[in-house]
């Protein structure tokens, strides 16, 4: 797993702070209750990371946050004491239970093969109560996706981050693409230091997630959200 879910983890309100969140989850929010066929109570999110989004849903529902990096659960249970924490592989995890809504943001892009993401699919589905909504919210489909940077960082509590975040697409003929990340971060003294952390991302066609959905019981629809990006959303059977 990479530097940034591990012994970086305490940096990540710096890369990624939960205010830049708040638009987004409440689309996600809506979206769930507005798909679902019986009102919404309990929501599962697989690969909750730092929680940022939970932060802001957990008044909406009671959720159950799911991720494979014990140093992001620690993360997410300080910002969010509230909810249960679980930790678990979104592919093989299972609670014993169901919920009304089962939530997967960008965490499913660290998937990149076709027979996992069926795994993810079956876990949903596993866990989504008859009537129930999956979501998934990737980066990127493979007709959408464009080479690019970005950068950004917060400051807080005497300590700083900055990124440079590069994506590209060493092999167009394969599922996956590549986000090298330049981390630089300030501590409480004032010395900086210099992070490279490299990421492999899934990238899958439209159809290959409609079709998973399909195949593991849900009516599958593709959304837009306010930056464009394609959403995938699904009511259990």
């Amino acid at each position: 797993m990479t530097k940034l879910y591990h012994e970086l983890a305490h940096w990540w309100p710096l890369l990624s702070a939960p205010e830049d969140y708040r638009e987004e989850a409440a689309f996600f929010s809506t979206t769930i209750r507005d798909r679902c066929r019986h009102p919404v109570q309990s929501v599962l999110e697989l690969g909750s990371g730092g929680g940022n989004n939970a932060s802001f849903m957990k008044k909406d529902f009671q959720l159950t946050l799911v991720d494979l990096s014990p140093e992001m659960l620690a993360v997410s249970c300080e910002l969010n004491p509230e909810c249960e924490h679980r930790e678990g592989d979104m592919r093989t995890v299972r609670l014993n239970r169901q919920f009304d809504a089962v939530f997967v943001h960008d965490a499913v892009m660290y998937i990149t093969t076709e027979s996992d993401l069926a795994r993810v699919m079956e876990t949903a589905s596993c866990h989504c109560k008859p009537g129930g909504v999956i979501l998934f919210t990737p980066d990127w489909v493979r007709e959408t996706f464009t080479p690019g940077t970005s950068h950004g960082g917060h400051d807080a509590g005497g300590r700083g981050l900055r990124y440079l975040e590069w994506t590209f697409d060493p092999d167009p003929e394969d599922t996956s693409y590549r986000v090298e990340f330049a981390i630089l971060l300030r501590e409480t003294d004032g010395s900086i230091r210099l992070e490279q952390d490299r990421h492999t991302f899934g990238l899958f066609p439209r159809d290959t997630w409609l079709d998973l959905m399909r195949d593991n019981g849900f009516e599958a629809e593709i959304i837009r959200d306010s930056f464009q990006r394609e959403l995938f959303v699904g009511v259990k059977y």
